[in-house]
């Protein structure tokens, strides 16, 4: 049980940052079609950033024998800390919303997932259903985020982020005391 919930928890930390920039997304008027896709895109590359994360994972730990809770606890500290650059460094960007805009917005969006698959064997053996998770919550986040933002106050994507990093920390550091 504590298992699915460590899953669960990851899985809407990696989400909050697609959901705050979908939050800014969803200012720009996007149809439902292309909310639809970009949600659909996102979810994918949450499932196969992962994938990518545990294979190179797999073969970093074999060559230097790294500690897989020690590399987990460090990565997810390390996303946080990246989250809250980006809230408190405001950069101003543009997103094309074509099918190549939309796969690097995905992309950009899910190399934290990509860095939590190099550690998730340290959190699951069900690798299937924790990148399932994944991609399912970043889909209906990113969906959310969009379809909210076209009422919300852009500050509510900056609160989400925050929590997002706090909640990684928490679950880093509970990987470096083990």
């Amino acid at each position: 049980m504590i298992e699915i919930i460590t899953i669960l928890t990851i899985a809407v930390a990696l989400s909050m940052d697609t959901f705050s920039l979908s939050l800014g997304l969803g200012t720009c008027s996007l149809s439902k079609k292309k909310s639809l896709a970009l949600s659909g895109i996102v979810g994918i590359m949450h499932f196969i950033m992962p994938c990518l994360g545990i294979i190179i994972g797999k073969n970093l730990r074999n060559f230097f024998q790294i500690n897989s809770n020690l590399l987990l606890g460090i990565i997810l500290i390390f996303i946080a800390g990246q989250m809250l650059y980006e809230i408190f460094v405001k950069e101003e960007t543009t997103i094309d919303f074509s099918i190549f805009g939309m796969l690097f917005f995905a992309i950009g969006v899910s190399i934290d997932a990509f860095s939590t698959g190099l550690g998730l064997t340290a959190i699951t053996n069900n690798i299937i259903l924790a990148m399932l998770t994944f991609s399912i919550t970043s889909f209906f986040f990113t969906l959310l985020g969009l379809l909210i933002g076209k009422y919300a106050n852009k500050i509510l994507g900056v609160y989400a982020s925050f929590f997002g990093a706090l909640l990684l920390i928490v679950i880093g550091i509970s990987h470096l005391l083990k």
